[in-house]
């Protein structure tokens, strides 16, 4: 139990910008990139996504869409941290849509507990409808923005990346917030920096089968669990766990595990792991080839 408050409580801590050895210098959106901002949907106020592609680019191509981190509490889509990642995608072909997403936990993170995890599982709830709503604004923008809405891919850090896999989870597990998705839409992959799946039912049951995964995650995170922390039937099942489970039902996936690393894998790939991302994107999504891979890589600085 103790072990369960202690997740809950540097989740709710966590902000990624500042902790995790971000370069002095950071990046900026590259010359040769433009950027389009479009509302997507009013809720207690407007949310907004940052749209990137080449300039002028009329070339339908897949669409990236991106959840920052911060513990449902913090952060931004906006970050110059992002920028290398953003930049990243688009010179590989890939269009980007960085998403607002309410922060629920602003205002109720110190409700959280080990017997009330209610403000916690609202929290991930509002962010993946937001998410949801912005992935449904894209298919109908799909012409006017030239990307095949068949090929939605969704990526996040940390709080992003629990979004992220919770969404995909709830559109195959036929959830209710799914429902406002197109009928039989499904994300076309996932890339998750440290993430999770909260659930208060046990192991997550998949309807159909998940969208191929990409795993990054630290051995030693603290923050976000690596394997899993449960209270009875509720609880946080982190990538190992997830990828375990991936692997027994069949599902296509790539797990890294970064050994002896932190938190910090919330965001260090978008530098450090480019060329394993985007074989990814190549292979388990465009190409659509099935695969099962779980390596374990020594921590970069």
């Amino acid at each position: 139990m103790n072990q369960f408050r202690l997740v809950l409580y540097f989740l709710l801590l966590s902000c990624l910008y500042p902790s995790l050895g971000v370069a002095q210098s950071l990046p900026a959106i590259e010359k040769g990139i433009e950027k389009q901002t479009f509302a997507f949907v009013d809720r207690d106020s407007t949310l907004y996504l940052d749209f990137y592609q080449l300039e002028g680019d009329d070339q339908t191509k897949p669409c990236l869409i991106f959840i920052f981190g911060g513990g449902f509490a913090k952060g931004r889509k906006d970050l110059p941290y992002y920028y290398e990642y953003y930049n990243f995608l688009v010179n590989s072909g890939i269009k980007v849509a960085a998403i607002d997403y309410r922060l629920l936990l602003r205002k109720k993170g110190n409700e959280v507990g080990v017997f009330n995890t209610k403000p916690l599982e609202e929290a991930i709830d509002y962010a993946v409808s937001d998410l949801f709503a912005a992935t449904s604004f894209l298919i109908e923008k799909a012409d006017d923005l030239a990307i095949d809405p068949s090929q939605i891919l969704i990526s996040g850090s940390s709080a992003g990346a629990i979004t992220s896999l919770q969404a995909d989870w709830y559109n195959q597990a036929q959830h209710p917030l799914a429902k406002t998705l197109p009928e039989n839409f499904s994300y076309k992959g996932v890339i998750a920096f440290a993430g999770a799946i909260f659930s208060t039912q046990g192991k997550p049951k998949y309807d159909g089968s998940p969208a191929p995964t990409l795993f990054f995650h630290g051995t030693d995170d603290k923050t976000v669990p690596y394997k899993k922390r449960q209270f009875l039937r509720k609880g946080f099942f982190g990538s190992y766990q997830l990828a375990k489970w991936f692997s027994k039902a069949g599902y296509n996936y790539t797990m890294y595990s970064i050994e002896g690393a932190g938190h910090k894998i919330a965001g260090s790939p978008i530098y450090n792991y480019q060329p394993e991302i985007l074989q990814f994107i190549q292979l388990n999504v465009i190409q659509g080839k099935p695969t099962q891979t779980d390596r374990f890589l020594a921590d970069k600085p």
